[in-house]
Protein backbone atom coordinates (compact mmCIF):
# COMPACT_ATOMS: atom_id res chain seq x y z
CA UNK A 1 0.00 0.00 0.00
CA UNK A 2 1.77 3.40 -1.11
CA UNK A 3 0.46 6.85 -2.12
CA UNK A 4 0.35 7.41 -5.65
CA UNK A 5 -1.26 10.61 -5.65
CA UNK A 6 -0.59 13.39 -3.38
CA UNK A 7 -2.37 16.85 -2.99
CA UNK A 8 -0.84 19.96 -1.32
CA UNK A 9 -2.97 22.94 -0.93
CA UNK A 10 -0.68 25.79 -2.65
CA UNK A 11 -1.26 29.66 -1.60
CA UNK A 12 0.84 33.02 -1.58
CA UNK A 13 1.39 32.77 2.15
CA UNK A 14 4.78 32.21 4.41
CA UNK A 15 4.36 28.76 5.15
CA UNK A 16 3.78 28.01 1.42
CA UNK A 17 6.60 26.72 0.16
CA UNK A 18 8.07 24.80 3.56
CA UNK A 19 4.51 22.70 3.22
CA UNK A 20 5.31 22.14 -0.74
CA UNK A 21 8.51 21.02 0.44
CA UNK A 22 7.63 18.85 3.03
CA UNK A 23 4.53 17.14 0.62
CA UNK A 24 7.43 16.77 -2.02
CA UNK A 25 9.59 14.77 0.01
CA UNK A 26 6.82 12.31 0.77
CA UNK A 27 5.99 12.19 -2.93
CA UNK A 28 9.19 11.36 -3.86
CA UNK A 29 9.51 8.77 -1.00
CA UNK A 30 6.47 6.91 -2.77
CA UNK A 31 7.57 7.83 -6.33
CA UNK A 32 4.15 9.66 -6.25
CA UNK A 33 3.12 12.91 -8.37
CA UNK A 34 2.79 15.93 -6.25
CA UNK A 35 -0.32 17.85 -7.39
CA UNK A 36 -0.32 21.70 -5.95
CA UNK A 37 -3.95 22.60 -6.41
CA UNK A 38 -5.05 26.59 -6.07
CA UNK A 39 -8.39 28.87 -7.09
CA UNK A 40 -9.69 32.23 -7.00
CA UNK A 41 -13.05 33.36 -8.05
CA UNK A 42 -13.28 36.03 -10.26
CA UNK A 43 -14.38 39.06 -8.40
CA UNK A 44 -17.80 40.36 -9.78
CA UNK A 45 -17.94 44.09 -11.44
CA UNK A 46 -19.02 47.11 -8.90
CA UNK A 47 -20.21 50.70 -9.98
CA UNK A 48 -20.53 50.03 -13.17
CA UNK A 49 -21.93 52.07 -15.70
CA UNK A 50 -23.22 50.31 -18.67
CA UNK A 51 -22.24 46.85 -19.61
CA UNK A 52 -19.24 47.33 -21.73
CA UNK A 53 -17.81 48.97 -18.40
CA UNK A 54 -19.14 45.49 -16.48
CA UNK A 55 -17.24 43.53 -19.50
CA UNK A 56 -14.62 45.82 -19.01
CA UNK A 57 -14.26 45.76 -15.38
CA UNK A 58 -14.66 41.60 -15.38
CA UNK A 59 -11.71 41.02 -18.06
CA UNK A 60 -9.44 43.13 -15.90
CA UNK A 61 -10.37 41.37 -12.59
CA UNK A 62 -10.04 37.75 -14.34
CA UNK A 63 -6.44 38.83 -16.28
CA UNK A 64 -5.59 39.72 -12.40
CA UNK A 65 -6.96 36.83 -10.65
CA UNK A 66 -4.62 34.50 -13.71
CA UNK A 67 -1.75 36.90 -12.60
CA UNK A 68 -1.95 35.19 -9.08
CA UNK A 69 -2.42 32.10 -9.98
CA UNK A 70 0.71 32.04 -12.46
CA UNK A 71 2.44 33.50 -9.35
CA UNK A 72 1.27 30.37 -7.13
CA UNK A 73 1.66 28.16 -10.08
CA UNK A 74 5.76 29.35 -9.96
CA UNK A 75 6.45 29.08 -6.39
CA UNK A 76 5.24 25.56 -6.08
CA UNK A 77 7.17 24.51 -9.17
CA UNK A 78 10.18 25.89 -7.10
CA UNK A 79 9.18 24.65 -4.13
CA UNK A 80 8.38 20.95 -5.33
CA UNK A 81 11.52 20.52 -7.17
CA UNK A 82 13.15 19.36 -10.27
CA UNK A 83 13.34 15.60 -9.16
CA UNK A 84 9.99 15.53 -8.02
CA UNK A 85 7.01 13.88 -10.75
CA UNK A 86 4.38 17.15 -10.37
CA UNK A 87 0.81 18.12 -11.35
CA UNK A 88 -0.68 21.36 -11.66
CA UNK A 89 -4.92 22.19 -10.81
CA UNK A 90 -5.83 25.78 -11.16
CA UNK A 91 -9.11 27.32 -11.35
CA UNK A 92 -11.31 30.07 -11.21
CA UNK A 93 -12.93 29.29 -8.67
CA UNK A 94 -13.61 29.05 -5.17
CA UNK A 95 -10.69 27.72 -3.15
CA UNK A 96 -12.22 25.12 -0.89
CA UNK A 97 -14.56 24.01 -3.33
CA UNK A 98 -12.14 23.21 -5.73
CA UNK A 99 -9.61 21.58 -3.52
CA UNK A 100 -12.42 19.18 -2.58
CA UNK A 101 -13.36 18.17 -6.09
CA UNK A 102 -9.30 17.54 -6.65
CA UNK A 103 -9.23 15.37 -3.45
CA UNK A 104 -11.76 12.73 -5.44
CA UNK A 105 -8.53 11.57 -7.35
CA UNK A 106 -5.94 11.88 -4.68
CA UNK A 107 -4.34 9.23 -2.01
CA UNK A 108 -3.36 11.92 0.39
CA UNK A 109 -4.22 15.52 0.54
CA UNK A 110 -1.57 18.65 2.59
CA UNK A 111 -2.61 21.11 3.89
CA UNK A 112 -1.57 23.86 6.23
CA UNK A 113 -2.63 24.48 10.07
CA UNK A 114 -5.06 27.12 10.71
CA UNK A 115 -4.63 28.48 14.30
CA UNK A 116 -5.29 31.56 16.05
CA UNK A 117 -1.71 32.83 15.70
CA UNK A 118 -1.09 31.71 12.63
CA UNK A 119 -0.34 33.91 9.41
CA UNK A 120 -3.52 34.14 7.07
CA UNK A 121 -2.44 32.68 3.88
CA UNK A 122 -4.93 35.10 1.97
CA UNK A 123 -7.17 34.61 -0.75
CA UNK A 124 -5.78 31.09 -2.47
CA UNK A 125 -5.71 29.67 1.14
CA UNK A 126 -7.60 26.37 2.22
CA UNK A 127 -8.59 25.88 6.15
CA UNK A 128 -8.05 22.62 7.30
CA UNK A 129 -11.59 22.17 8.86
CA UNK A 130 -14.00 22.32 5.72
CA UNK A 131 -11.07 19.75 3.80
CA UNK A 132 -11.66 17.27 6.47
CA UNK A 133 -15.36 17.44 6.92
CA UNK A 134 -15.75 16.82 2.86
CA UNK A 135 -12.74 15.27 1.12
CA UNK A 136 -12.96 11.73 2.22
CA UNK A 137 -9.56 11.58 2.39
CA UNK A 138 -6.77 11.78 4.79
CA UNK A 139 -5.21 14.64 5.35
CA UNK A 140 -2.06 15.89 6.75
CA UNK A 141 -2.37 19.38 8.73
CA UNK A 142 1.17 20.80 8.84
CA UNK A 143 2.63 23.41 10.98
CA UNK A 144 4.59 26.67 9.96
CA UNK A 145 8.40 26.12 9.09
CA UNK A 146 8.10 21.91 9.08
CA UNK A 147 10.09 21.10 5.74
CA UNK A 148 10.59 17.05 5.90
CA UNK A 149 7.95 14.42 7.58
CA UNK A 150 10.27 11.25 8.62
CA UNK A 151 7.64 9.20 10.36
CA UNK A 152 9.81 7.92 12.34
CA UNK A 153 7.98 7.95 15.66
CA UNK A 154 4.50 7.91 15.04
CA UNK A 155 1.66 8.51 18.22
CA UNK A 156 -1.63 6.86 17.27
CA UNK A 157 -4.55 8.51 19.16
CA UNK A 158 -7.16 5.45 19.55
CA UNK A 159 -10.43 6.32 19.96
CA UNK A 160 -12.65 3.55 19.04
CA UNK A 161 -14.94 4.82 16.26
CA UNK A 162 -14.84 5.02 12.17
CA UNK A 163 -12.55 8.39 11.73
CA UNK A 164 -9.83 6.73 14.09
CA UNK A 165 -10.22 3.28 12.44
CA UNK A 166 -9.60 5.35 9.08
CA UNK A 167 -7.05 7.25 10.65
CA UNK A 168 -5.27 3.79 10.63
CA UNK A 169 -5.76 2.33 7.45
CA UNK A 170 -4.34 5.75 5.95
CA UNK A 171 -0.99 6.11 8.32
CA UNK A 172 -0.14 2.52 6.79
CA UNK A 173 2.07 3.34 4.20
CA UNK A 174 4.29 5.13 6.59
CA UNK A 175 4.55 1.93 9.35
CA UNK A 176 7.55 0.38 7.85
CA UNK A 177 9.96 3.46 7.57
CA UNK A 178 8.55 3.81 11.47
CA UNK A 179 10.90 3.31 14.30
CA UNK A 180 8.05 2.88 17.30
CA UNK A 181 4.42 3.39 17.05
CA UNK A 182 2.29 4.88 19.97
CA UNK A 183 -1.24 3.98 20.49
CA UNK A 184 -2.23 6.17 23.03
CA UNK A 185 -5.98 6.41 24.50
CA UNK A 186 -7.18 9.20 26.66
CA UNK A 187 -9.74 10.07 28.77
CA UNK A 188 -11.68 8.23 31.60
CA UNK A 189 -13.70 5.90 29.32
CA UNK A 190 -10.32 4.93 27.68
CA UNK A 191 -9.93 1.47 26.91
CA UNK A 192 -6.39 -0.47 26.92
CA UNK A 193 -8.13 -3.78 25.38
CA UNK A 194 -8.74 -1.50 22.07
CA UNK A 195 -5.69 0.19 22.19
CA UNK A 196 -3.96 -3.27 22.06
CA UNK A 197 -5.94 -4.53 19.15
CA UNK A 198 -4.71 -1.29 16.95
CA UNK A 199 -0.72 -2.08 18.23
CA UNK A 200 -1.38 -5.77 17.27
CA UNK A 201 -2.81 -4.69 13.95
CA UNK A 202 0.11 -2.61 12.98
CA UNK A 203 2.44 -4.54 14.37
CA UNK A 204 1.23 -7.45 11.41
CA UNK A 205 2.25 -4.18 9.36
CA UNK A 206 5.69 -4.37 10.78
CA UNK A 207 5.69 -1.41 13.41
CA UNK A 208 7.42 -1.89 17.21
CA UNK A 209 4.06 -0.57 18.47
CA UNK A 210 3.49 -0.02 22.80
CA UNK A 211 -0.04 0.99 23.95
CA UNK A 212 -0.28 3.83 26.47
CA UNK A 213 -2.91 4.67 28.74
CA UNK A 214 -3.97 8.36 29.28
CA UNK A 215 -5.61 9.66 32.18
CA UNK A 216 -6.02 13.30 31.28
CA UNK A 217 -8.51 15.08 33.54
CA UNK A 218 -10.15 17.89 31.67
CA UNK A 219 -8.03 19.20 28.72
CA UNK A 220 -7.76 15.43 26.30
CA UNK A 221 -6.38 16.82 23.55
CA UNK A 222 -3.63 18.71 25.09
CA UNK A 223 -2.76 15.49 27.17
CA UNK A 224 -2.20 13.95 23.51
CA UNK A 225 -0.18 16.88 22.53
CA UNK A 226 2.10 16.33 25.50
CA UNK A 227 2.95 12.60 25.31
CA UNK A 228 3.56 13.36 21.38
CA UNK A 229 6.06 15.52 22.98
CA UNK A 230 7.63 13.35 25.84
CA UNK A 231 7.98 10.45 22.91
CA UNK A 232 9.69 13.00 20.20
CA UNK A 233 7.18 12.02 17.94
CA UNK A 234 7.06 13.78 14.25
CA UNK A 235 3.53 12.31 13.53
CA UNK A 236 0.30 12.18 15.29
CA UNK A 237 -2.93 9.72 13.53
CA UNK A 238 -6.08 10.76 14.78
CA UNK A 239 -9.95 10.54 13.91
CA UNK A 240 -11.44 13.95 13.27
CA UNK A 241 -14.66 14.58 15.09
CA UNK A 242 -16.92 17.40 14.37
CA UNK A 243 -20.14 18.71 12.52
CA UNK A 244 -20.94 21.11 10.16
CA UNK A 245 -23.40 24.26 11.23
CA UNK A 246 -24.01 26.74 8.41
CA UNK A 247 -20.95 26.26 6.84
CA UNK A 248 -19.50 27.10 10.44
CA UNK A 249 -16.73 23.91 10.76
CA UNK A 250 -17.15 22.91 14.69
CA UNK A 251 -15.14 20.09 15.73
CA UNK A 252 -14.57 18.50 19.60
CA UNK A 253 -11.72 19.82 22.02
CA UNK A 254 -9.25 16.96 20.55
CA UNK A 255 -9.10 17.70 17.25
CA UNK A 256 -9.57 21.20 17.37
CA UNK A 257 -6.31 22.06 19.91
CA UNK A 258 -4.66 19.36 16.94
CA UNK A 259 -6.13 21.77 13.97
CA UNK A 260 -5.03 24.89 16.25
CA UNK A 261 -1.75 24.25 18.00
CA UNK A 262 -0.10 20.58 17.03
CA UNK A 263 3.59 21.55 16.84
CA UNK A 264 3.96 18.15 14.52
CA UNK A 265 1.86 16.72 11.73
CA UNK A 266 -1.23 15.49 12.21
CA UNK A 267 -2.91 12.73 9.81
CA UNK A 268 -6.84 12.79 10.08
CA UNK A 269 -9.22 11.37 8.82
CA UNK A 270 -13.24 12.36 9.08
Amino acid sequence: MDYANILVSTDRGDAAPDRIRLASGLARRFGATLTGVAAHKVPAPILVRDVYDAAEQEERNKAQVLGILEQARVLFERSAGEETRTDWQAALAGPITHFVEQARAADLVVVGRRGPEDEDPGPLGVPPGPVLMEAGRPVLVVPPRLVHLKATRIVVAWKDGVEARRAVSAVLPLIPGADEVFVATVGADARHEGAKAVAGHLARHGAHATTHLLRAVGNEGGEILDFAMRQDADLIVMGAYGHSRLREWIFGGVTRDALERSPVCCLMCH
